[in-house]
C-alpha cells in the first residue's frame, strides 16, 4: 500500500496538524469518495428510491442496488437479496434476535467478551420469552476456548438453537476460529450468527468459506457514513424470519385486514432508506475492494506491534488480551486499574493531537465480572494510519501514565 497517496483521499488527513486518530474500532474517517456520493446525493437527485418512476427515483434506485451488489460481493454473499441495509450491527443483531421464533428453555451461547449489541438482545428475550442465555468463558488472556465451547454445546443438547459471537472482540481485537466454531455449532443443529462489526473492515470475510448463517456489520466502521449498517443471512433463514419494523415496503400488499409480507430484503428495510447511506456505502465498498485486505490485516498488527512493546513496558498498566499483538488484530485495550483513563484520553488529546476511546467500551459485562470499573484505554488503528502515530501515541501515553502515577 502506497500509505501516503492513500492518506491524501482523506479530508480529514490532509487538514495542516491533523489529528492522530486511533479510534478507528468506534467509527473510521471517510475518503473523498464517500463525502461525494453524498453530496452527489442531496444536489443531483434526491430521490425515493424502490417508489418514485421519475429521473430522480429511478437514479436513486438503481444507485442503491448496485451498492447492495458491492457489498454482496465483498462479503462473497451468493446474491445481493441476501444483503439487508440496516442502520448499525446493533440493529442487525436485533433483527435476527427478535425475528427468529423461540420456545421457553431454547438455548443461546455467547463469549464472555461480547459487545452489548450481541448480550442485551439475548438477555431481553430471556426475560421476555424464556430462553436460556449461557456464557461460554475465555482462557484467562482472552482466547477462545473451542473445548469449553463445545463442552457447552453437548450440555446444551437438542435445545441449543443459536450461537452468537463476535468475529474479533472490540474489547480486545482477539479473534476467534469462527469456522471451527460454525462447524461444531452445525453438527449440534444449531444456528450461527457472527458479529463482524470489527472484522468485515479489517480482513477478508468469507461468509461462504466460514460457513456461517447470519453475519452483522456497521458500515459506519468501514469507511461509510454514520447510520449505516448491514445484515447479511442464508437467503432461506431470511425468508423465515420476521420483520422488526412492519410497514412501508416491507408488505407486498395489504387490505383493511389482511396483508402480504415483501421478500427479502425489502422485509426488512421499512420506512424511507437512508439512500444518501447507500450510495455512500457503494463508494466506501469500492474503497476497500482496491486495497489488499491482507495487507491492511498486516499492516495494523505491525502498528500495534509498536504500541504494544512500548506500553507493555510501562509499570500500573496492562494489554488486555494475548501478549503478541498479532493475536489482537489492530486493537491495543491498555487495562488501566486506579489510572484516570478518560483524563488521559483527554490529555493525549489535547497535548498529542492523538485520539483514542476509554471507558469500557460497551463491554460492562466483562469489566464489571472483574472489578475494573475504570474500564480501559483503547487505541485502534486502520490502514491510514502511520509508525509515527502510534509511536506518538505510545510515548506520550507513557509520558501521561508517569504524570498521573
Amino acid at each position: 500500500m502506497d500509505l501516503q497517496k492513500l492518506r491524501n483521499d482523506f479530508p480529514t488527513l490532509r487538514q495542516e496538524d491533523a489529528p492522530a486518530y486511533l479510534d478507528n474500532a468506534c467509527v473510521t474517517l471517510r475518503p473523498d469518495s464517500v463525502v461525494q456520493a453524498i453530496h452527489e446525493y442531496y444536489t443531483t437527485g434526491p430521490g425515493c428510491g424502490g417508489r418514485s418512476v421519475h429521473r430522480y427515483g429511478t437514479k436513486i434506485s438503481r444507485q442503491s442496488s448496485a451498492s447492495r451488489h458491492k457489498l454482496a460481493k465483498f462479503i462473497n454473499a451468493e446474491n445481493s437479496k441476501e444483503v439487508v441495509f440496516t442502520r448499525n450491527a446493533t440493529q442487525s443483531l436485533n433483527q435476527v434476535a427478535h425475528g427468529l421464533s423461540w420456545n421457553k428453555g431454547d438455548i443461546v451461547l455467547t463469549s464472555d467478551r461480547e459487545h452489548n449489541s450481541n448480550l442485551i438482545p439475548w438477555l431481553q428475550l430471556e426475560q421476555e420469552q424464556g430462553i436460556d442465555h449461557r456464557v461460554v468463558a475465555s482462557r484467562p488472556d482472552n482466547t477462545f476456548d473451542l473445548e469449553a465451547f463445545e463442552a457447552a454445546c453437548g450440555e446444551a443438547g437438542k435445545d441449543l438453537k443459536l450461537v452468537s459471537m463476535s468475529h474479533i472482540g472490540n474489547l480486545d481485537g482477539v479473534a476467534l476460529p469462527v469456522k471451527e466454531i460454525a462447524k461444531i455449532t452445525h453438527d449440534h443443529g444449531a444456528l450461527i450468527c457472527i458479529d463482524g462489526a470489527q472484522s468485515t473492515p479489517h480482513m477478508n470475510v468469507d461468509v461462504q468459506n466460514l460457513d456461517i448463517d447470519f453475519l452483522a456489520f456497521s458500515i459506519h466502521k468501514m469507511l461509510g457514513p454514520s447510520g449505516m449498517g448491514g445484515l447479511w443471512g442464508k437467503y432461506e433463514l431470511l425468508d423465515g424470519l420476521r420483520t422488526i419494523q412492519a410497514g412501508g415496503q416491507t408488505v407486498r400488499n395489504s387490505s383493511y385486514d389482511a396483508f402480504e409480507w415483501a421478500a427479502p430484503p425489502a422485509r426488512f428495510e421499512g420506512g424511507l432508506g437512508h439512500f444518501a447511506g447507500m450510495v455512500a456505502t457503494g463508494a466506501a465498498v469500492d474503497y476497500l475492494s482496491a486495497l489488499d485486505m491482507d495487507a491492511v490485516q498486516e499492516h495494523e498488527i505491525k502498528l500495534n506491534r509498536i504500541m504494544s512493546k512500548t506500553v507493555s513496558g510501562i509499570n500500573g498498566v496492562d494489554i488486555i488480551g494475548p501478549a503478541d499483538a498479532s493475536q489482537r488484530s489492530g486493537i491495543c485495550s491498555i487495562l488501566m486499574h486506579d489510572l484516570p483513563a478518560h483524563d488521559i484520553a483527554l490529555l493525549l488529546d489535547e497535548a498529542a493531537g492523538v485520539m483514542v476511546r476509554s471507558g469500557q467500551h460497551c463491554v460492562h459485562s466483562w469489566f464489571n465480572e472483574r472489578g475494573h470499573q475504570n474500564g480501559s484505554l483503547r487505541a485502534s488503528a486502520y490502514f491510514y494510519n502511520t509508525e509515527e502515530e502510534v509511536k506518538l501515541f505510545a510515548d506520550t501515553f507513557e509520558e501521561a501514565v508517569q504524570a498521573f502515577s
